[in-house]
């Protein structure tokens, strides 16, 4: 999903979600972020809740130590924006602690 200008669905986020899972973990983690926000924009606290956890998960695999190793890939996913760093201490500070 590069270079979108479209917005896509929830459906056709999940689908390339579980796509990305199979074959690249970062790109999962930062669809699954995506995923998040989407949910929460639309009032869907708890599956929002759900896509920070998968998110988060997801993320525990990765390094951390440097900017470049938290960097995100790509600047939006499916319409939504992603941050330019992707790591816990953002997640949780997007969604809260209770992420």
């Amino acid at each position: 999903m590069t270079g979108e200008t479209r917005v896509a669905s929830v459906e056709e986020l999940e689908t390339g979600f579980q796509r990305e899972l199979g074959t690249d973990r970062w790109s999962a983690a930062e669809s699954a972020y995506a995923l998040a926000v989407r949910h929460r924009d639309n009032g869907d606290w708890d599956t929002s809740r759900e896509w920070v956890n998968q998110c988060l998960l997801l993320l525990e695999g990765f390094p951390s130590d440097t900017l470049e190793d938290v960097a995100t890939k790509r600047m939006s996913v499916g319409g939504v924006q992603l941050p330019a760093y992707l790591h816990d201490g953002v997640v949780r500070d997007r969604f809260g602690d209770g992420a």
